[in-house]
């Protein structure tokens, strides 16, 4: 009897182990698959919501395809705060807690998103070279034989009709003699009998003076004036002593209440010979022999033997090239209202072949008209081969042509008769 009833407790206890030993089994395999079945839908080309199908690596054969639209060449970067972590869905309620990286030394204050990426890779260097900016030659290349350079700014206010002319700086001022007080005469021509002048800077080649001048005048009149800038050196005597000028005409500019320009001008001295009995008249030649192209800048002309008691009288200069003493083709310049010294600063270009240059002539006229009809040469001019002309005309010809491309200046002296 004892002998059956330790028999039934061990085939009981037996079976109680089976049960327990079957149940680890199957519940090991139930996890086991449960595993598998979760990295199969990791690696599905299902589209999907999990991140971590995202960082998969781009070597995966499966998901490369599918990232046609991103650029191999960057890379998605995980950052060091969410290395070593399980990538899991998050509910609304749920937070991230930062896990501790031993990979990464924890910095105090606050971390940007720039910061993060930087400490996960090095995704790039700068280049200063791309944000320094462009040198201001104008400080710096001064073309041999200058005498100075000088800054300004223009501004005109179309209600109140004033030019507003700022007076900024000149800069390399070659004086003569060791000291240099500077100052600057400001005349808006053709009034030659009024101005504006600066301060006079002691003891400086280099004067600052950003100092601001008011002209009034009409906007009708205004791109038929000049501007005018005389610079002056005072010497321990008190006398006045003229180092240079800027011409400037404001035809070719567009001024307005919002168009503030900042110009500079090299200084160029100022013919101080007397005028000729009819004027004078300045101008540049030059000849491309590639293109075989003549140009002619009319620069100005003074001294001239207007009829001032008209305000309708307007000056202009007429331009002809002539071969043979026959008329090839003439240009004008645009009309001066009432002054003896106008200013043009316009360029004409004329094609001439290199052969015809030893025939070839340029006609320079200076006429004025009254309203626009009546017409009357006040001085005529004509510059050319040895053919033609002789003296200073023909020197500047010649200068030209052994100067290629490159602009020669020279005053003229102007005849009356033709």
């Amino acid at each position: 009897m004892p002998e059956q009833a330790v028999a039934v407790a061990g085939g009981v206890i037996g079976g109680i182990l089976l049960f327990v030993l079957i149940g680890i089994t199957a519940y090991l395999l139930w996890k086991k698959f449960c595993c598998l079945l979760s990295y199969e839908k990791l690696t599905s080309p299902v589209k999907t919501t999990n991140a971590y199908a995202i960082f998969q690596d781009q070597s995966t054969s499966e998901i490369q395809p599918k990232c046609t639209s991103r650029s191999r060449s960057v890379p998605f970067i995980i950052p060091p705060t969410l290395h070593r972590r399980d990538w899991t869905n998050l509910t609304k309620k749920e937070h991230v807690q930062e896990d501790s990286d031993p990979y990464v030394i924890p910095q105090s204050g606050p971390r940007s998103s720039f910061h993060s990426l930087a400490g996960a890779y090095v995704v790039g260097t700068i280049n200063p070279e791309l944000y320094k900016f462009p040198e201001d030659r104008s400080e710096t290349d001064f073309p041999e034989g200058n005498i100075g350079r000088l800054w300004f700014s223009i501004e005109y206010e179309q209600e109140s009709e004033r030019l507003l002319v700022s007076l900024i700086k000149v800069r390399k001022l070659q004086p003569p003699a060791d000291s240099c007080s500077p100052f600057v005469k400001i005349y808006l021509l053709p009034d030659e009998r009024s101005y504006l002048q600066s301060q006079t800077k002691h003891k400086t080649l280099n004067p600052q003076f950003d100092e601001n001048f008011v002209f009034q005048v009409s906007s009708r009149m205004l791109l038929q004036r000049t501007l005018k800038f005389l610079v002056y050196h005072v010497d321990q005597q008190k006398k006045h002593h003229l180092l240079g000028q800027v011409i400037f005409p404001l035809k070719n500019e567009t001024l307005t209440d919002c168009n503030k320009l900042v110009i500079w001008r090299d200084l160029e001295k100022e013919n101080l010979e007397p005028s000729s009995e009819y004027g004078d008249i300045q101008f540049s030649l030059s000849y491309n022999d590639y293109l075989g192209r003549l140009t002619v800048v009319v620069l100005r002309a003074r001294g001239l033997k207007i009829q001032e008691e008209s305000h309708a009288v307007s000056v202009y200069v007429k331009v002809s090239l002539m071969n043979h003493n026959k008329l090839i083709k003439s240009k004008k310049t645009a009309a001066v209202l009432g002054s003896p010294n106008p200013v043009y600063n316009e360029t004409f270009s004329f094609k001439a072949d290199q052969t015809e240059l030893d025939t070839a002539s340029l006609s320079l006229s200076v006429l004025q008209s009254i309203n626009g009809e009546k017409t009357h040469l006040l001085g005529h001019l004509v510059v050319g081969p040895f053919m033609y002309t002789r003296g200073k005309e023909l020197e500047h010809w010649n200068e030209m042509i052994s100067k290629p491309k490159e602009l020669v200046k020279r005053w003229h002296a102007l005849c009356h008769s033709l």
